[in-house]
């Protein structure tokens, strides 16, 4: 049989002609497929414009949030995200908000067809946040990328309306800025009184700074500017901070060199990305590297970790590869304790004491919260507060002012309260509060001076150092030139030293006599003048 008459038989085959065409159909529909995938693909890349934002980019939250104003707002598939948003009084309030779900979500923006699909991947972790990595794709008909700027643009002035007068405080998360708590009610800079002159003096000083890119670009200077404020805890540096950048518009960016797992490279990145128009404050700078002997101490707090080392701060704040654009205030309760190099110029360009009160400040702060008095009785007040003889800081007297809301007469006329506040615990040296059962407690109106008193006793009382004992103390209810009367809700426990409470030990004192289990409590119209006793309590 020949070729011919073998083909022309196939082709009255009725079997063979079937899946004949069944096979060329196949391969009809595979072409097909294969150029629909491709015009699609070409379709995409040359007629459609695609927007992909990942969580980790700064404009993923504001692109959500306009999504669902102004967007996709008619869409039914959302996602729940609670917040915690500060109303005019000051209130705190909850507020939920809805934001589009996972998936795919149509709208018309503009005379366009816009598709949404925000998607998550679960095996992929964004460890700043701790949270699976997710990714928005907006997509649109045409090459509109003009109308992409437009929609970010309008996310970004959304966010900002949103946080419109008030001030954004940032920490640090792994190596990225991100917002703490909620933005606040900016603090009125006047609220702030620091010594005359003084406000001024650095709030011109860093508007000049933000002002003046261009003096600093054309001399070839550094364009970035260090500030360190010293002096004693209380006296409001790191509250000025604040009140400075709400009065400039400025965020705050709060950096903790002490921090576990901060290194020298992260440190550098984290002021490279640190957010515009904001202040990086490092705060007690002084206790962010351990003295030598201590370095054993806190080895182990930070085995397996790379801790920012000085060498690295120093590069980070002016070295090859520092940043410009930025402003960086340092405070410190201790400026002896750093190192010159430290606070060189150009690393430190201004530095400014902000100490206890003087007496415009004090004058200024008794304006400040009864405005409706006179100034002469504001000059009293400064003038009594001189009289007792010890500096107060700033937030002493604020807290004297409390107790005395609606009462300007009352907080003229009471000092006590400033002088037990100031001398009875002293709190503000580091001996934290007594609490009851621990040393000292609840020492409040009462007087002890150098004949009435504890002007013999040396041993430490719990955690209560030597050099900081109540020798100075002006007023304990009861105590006279006989020693103890009527020292009641004052007890002194674990005081089993020879020295200051001479035989004193739980519960007993003197001749076997006991008052009260926890030392002495209720010790009434009693003399005690012998060795074994109150030794030296006579003056």
């Amino acid at each position: 049989m020949g070729l011919q008459e073998l083909i022309g038989s196939l082709g009255d085959n009725p079997y063979f002609g079937a899946g004949f065409g069944l096979f060329g159909l196949g391969i009809a529909s595979a072409i097909l497929r294969r150029g629909v995938v491709i015009g699609t693909v070409l379709f995409r890349r040359h007629y459609m414009t695609t927007l992909e934002v990942p969580c980790r980019d700064k404009s993923y939250q504001w692109l959500l949030t306009w999504i669902t104003e102004k967007g996709a707002k008619k869409t039914q598939h959302l996602s729940v995200e609670t917040k915690f948003t500060q109303i005019e009084t000051g209130k705190i309030i909850t507020k939920h908000e809805f934001i589009p779900s996972i998936g795919e979500h149509f709208f018309w923006y503009k005379g366009s067809w816009i598709k949404v699909d925000r998607s998550r991947s679960e095996k992929t972790v964004d460890f700043n946040l701790s949270m699976p990595f997710e990714t928005v794709t907006i997509t649109t008909i045409g090459k509109k990328r003009d109308l992409f700027y437009t929609i970010l643009n309008e996310a970004r002035e959304l966010a900002v309306e949103k946080t419109a007068g008030k001030t954004i405080m940032y920490t640090a998360m792994g190596s990225e800025w991100n917002i703490f708590g909620h933005p606040r009610k900016p603090r009125p800079l006047h609220s702030v009184v620091l010594d005359e002159g003084l406000t001024d003096d650095i709030v011109n000083d860093v508007r000049e700074f933000m002002t003046c890119s261009d003096w600093y670009i054309d001399r070839g200077i550094p364009y970035r500017r260090g500030y360190l404020l010293h002096g004693p805890p209380g006296c409001g540096k790191s509250s000025f901070i604040t009140a400075l950048a709400g009065h400039l518009q400025l965020a705050v960016c709060v950096l903790n060199l002490s921090e576990r797992g901060l290194s020298d490279d992260r440190l550098n990145h984290l002021l490279a990305v640190a957010p515009e128009n904001s202040i990086i404050l490092l705060e007690d700078i002084d206790s962010a590297f351990v003295s030598r002997q201590d370095s054993e101490k806190v080895r182990s707090a930070y085995d397996g970790l790379t801790p920012v080392t000085f060498s690295g701060l120093l590069n980070c704040l002016d070295g090859v590869a520092s940043t410009e654009a930025r402003i960086v205030f340092m405070t410190t309760n201790y400026p002896e304790r750093l190192d010159k190099a430290l606070i060189r110029p150009g690393r430190v360009d201004m530095i400014r004491h902000i100490g206890y009160c003087t007496r415009h400040q004090l004058e200024v702060l008794y304006t400040r919260f009864y405005p409706e008095q006179a100034r002469s009785v504001s000059v009293s007040f400064a003038q009594s507060v001189l009289e007792l003889g010890s500096d107060m800081s700033a937030a002493e007297i604020q807290g004297h002012f409390q107790l005395y809301k609606h009462d300007p007469v009352g907080a003229l006329e009471d000092m006590n309260n400033l002088r037990q506040g100031r001398t009875a615990v002293w709190q503000a040296q580091g001996t934290g509060n007594v609490t009851n059962n621990r040393g000292l407690c609840t020492i409040a109106s009462a007087s002890v001076n150098k004949s009435k008193g504890y002007c013999m006793l040396t041993s430490p009382i719990n955690n209560v150092r030597p050099s900081e004992m109540v020798h100075n103390v002006n007023s304990l209810s009861g105590i006279t030139k006989k020693g103890y009367q009527t020292l009641k809700y004052n007890v002194f426990s674990d005081i089993t030293t020879k020295k200051g409470y001479h035989g004193l030990s739980s519960g007993y004192l003197g001749r076997s006599k006991t008052y009260n289990s926890t030392g002495i409590g209720y010790l009434t119209n009693r003399r005690y003048d012998n060795t074994s006793s109150y030794n030296r309590l006579l003056s």
